[in-house]
């Protein structure tokens, strides 16, 4: 090692930049440039000054903060704890009903202090109005129920809306339902309020005009649940239709539940209503479901008609049956039997006195007479709206059933084939057939205006909406005319003659349909339209499970409301 082997320099090397800035400076030594500068230790004296400023500032901070937590501690928690700045709910008012003519159906009453408490089930200021519906028989499932807005005990909110729950109040809950504000509170110790301000305006429901008629629905209520009484029927249900527009006039179901009752809550009458067997809560009119029977006949007359299968004046003798030979034994036939012998019938002959075998013999086809098919009758079902919903506002509907080969696979099994007996029940709306009354007063309307299927409306003065049935007007007068000679003729097999009165022109259909294990039971039915002439309304009326063989079913049924209507309705008759 050398002398200086125990010692190294450091050496710093200098950058290239640096010589060029410094070598650029060096003239004139700009001490304002940085090159030039020298730099200097902050002045103790700043650092001192500094230091000073936070401890006064730390010290203030200290000393506040001992006057609040200790001096003033307890006070000032008091304050603390006796004042509230609480949101506040402000209800929007719920929108009104009223029928066509300016009735008011459903309104909101303002509840009183105690009402609102317990309504509210709170002790908060916050309340709502309670809603009140017309004390009218048979409205109760077109109008529906709410569900108020509801507190726990500590008075906070956990359903700050009503709800709309069926009928009306559910099928326009968003029109009627408008928007909660809301206020912020300050209270004291005692519950005073010291200050409120608004944040957000409610804004209160739309009202809303039915096209129902109360007085119309009321009164074809009591006059049908009366006779279903008076005949043992179970229950049934009738519906109203505009036949230029689709608005309802009037949608009756019997039996009705208390919907006052379901709305404020009380317990006991909503058990009764669930636990009774006639189903009270069931709307008939867009969701029970029923064997047609004969009222579907007029639908299939139109259909051959379409198809050329026949012409309206050709006539098939009804001798009580029709007779199938059976090919397993021939000595055995099958038979299907005609409700009476009608003797030789033509088209409109068959709609008057509801011909079985006539449409046994259009619907499957019988000797050289062709008929329509399972297939075409399926089609031309659907055409007039069968076997799905019709669109209505209202909750719950049911589509029914159109019997076919694949629905009998799907239910019976593959080892039962189509037989071409099913095919003539199904041309009599027997079998597996199944349609509401809402889907009946469609399909009538349908025949009544030239062939237009309807979408129902429930508001007033709603445009008309619609799909074709594809079957010329001629066609359908040919039907509207056996219709008509139902109520008209006199022949003592015309199904419809208690509706042949002055004042009213009716044309009219019937249909009844067994029901039970052993055909214990029967359904009826009445569809119909007027003026005859120049239709304007059309109707659907079934009555539901009476013992077989009940004579009094639902045409003489409507005879004490069309005799009511002529009186105190005359606007809705001619």
């Amino acid at each position: 090692m050398g002398l200086f082997s125990g010692r190294r320099k450091k050496v710093h090397e200098i950058a290239p930049d640096e010589i060029f800035l410094d070598s650029s400076n060096l003239p004139g030594h700009n001490e304002k440039q940085f090159e030039g500068r020298v730099e200097r230790p902050v002045a103790r004296g700043a650092i001192f000054g500094v230091g000073i400023v936070f401890a006064f500032a730390a010290l203030a901070f200290s000393v506040r903060a001992f006057d609040l937590e200790i001096m003033h501690g307890s006070a000032y928690a008091d304050i603390s704890r006796n004042n509230r700045l609480t949101r506040s709910l402000v209800f929007a008012t719920r929108g009104i009903i009223y029928d066509r003519t300016g009735r008011e159906l459903v309104w909101n009453e303002a509840p009183t202090a105690s009402g609102a408490s317990d309504a509210a089930n709170s002790a908060t200021s916050s309340v709502f109005a309670l809603r009140r519906y017309i004390r009218l028989p048979g409205l109760s499932h077109i109008e529906g129920f709410v569900r108020y807005p509801k507190a726990d005990l500590n008075g906070t909110w956990w359903r700050e809306e009503y709800a709309g729950i069926s009928g009306v109040e559910l099928a326009y809950d968003t029109i009627l339902r408008g928007q909660n504000g809301s206020t912020m509170v300050e209270t004291d110790a005692r519950g005073q309020v010291m200050r409120e301000h608004i944040t957000i305006s409610p804004k209160n429901g739309s009202d809303i005009k039915l096209s129902i008629d109360a007085e119309v629905e009321s009164k074809l209520y009591t006059l049908l649940s009366a006779h279903a009484r008076a005949q043992n029927f179970e229950g049934g249900a009738s519906v109203i239709m505009d036949v230029r527009t689709g608005e309802i006039l009037a949608l009756a179901s019997f039996p009705e539940y208390d919907n006052s009752a379901f709305t404020d809550g009380k317990s006991s009458v909503i058990r009764t209503a669930f636990s009774d067997p006639r189903t009270p809560l069931l709307n008939r009119a867009v969701a029970g479901a029923y064997v047609p029977g004969s009222i579907v006949k007029p639908i299939f007359a139109a259909a051959a008609l379409n198809e050329r299968l026949i012409s309206p004046d050709k006539q098939i003798l009804s001798t009580g049956f029709i007779s199938i030979p059976n090919p397993y034994d021939a000595s055995h036939p099958t038979l299907f039997r005609d409700w009476t012998v009608h003797g030789l019938v033509d088209m409109r002959t068959a709609i008057a006195v509801s011909s079985d075998e006539y449409f046994y013999t259009i619907g499957g086809g019988y000797g050289s007479q062709p008929g329509l098919g399972i297939t075409r009758l399926d089609d031309y079902a659907r055409r007039f709206g069968l076997g799905t919903t019709t669109g209505i506002a209202l909750q719950g509907e049911v589509s029914g059933v159109i019997p076919t080969p694949a629905w009998k696979e799907q239910v019976f099994g593959a080892e039962d084939p189509w037989r071409i007996g099913n095919t003539y029940h199904t041309a009599i709306g027997q079998y597996g057939f199944q349609i509401t009354p809402l889907q009946a007063v469609r399909f009538i309307a349908a025949i009544a205006n030239g062939g237009k299927l309807l979408k129902p409306q429930l508001i007033v003065d709603s445009p008309a909406e619609y799909t074709e049935v594809d079957i010329p007007d001629a066609y359908l007068k040919i039907v509207r005319e056996g219709m008509r000679l139902a109520v008209t003729s006199t022949r003592k097999d015309a199904t419809v003659k208690s509706l042949n009165i002055g004042g009213i022109h009716l044309a009219a259909k019937t249909g009844t349909a067994q029901t039970g294990l052993h055909n214990e039971s029967m359904n009826s039915w009445s569809v119909g339209f007027w003026p005859s002439e120049e239709p304007r309304y059309a109707y659907a009326t079934v009555l539901e499970k009476a013992p077989a063989g009940t004579l009094s079913g639902a045409a003489p049924a409507m005879l004490p409301f069309f005799e009511w209507l002529i009186q105190n309705k005359p606007e809705y008759v001619n």
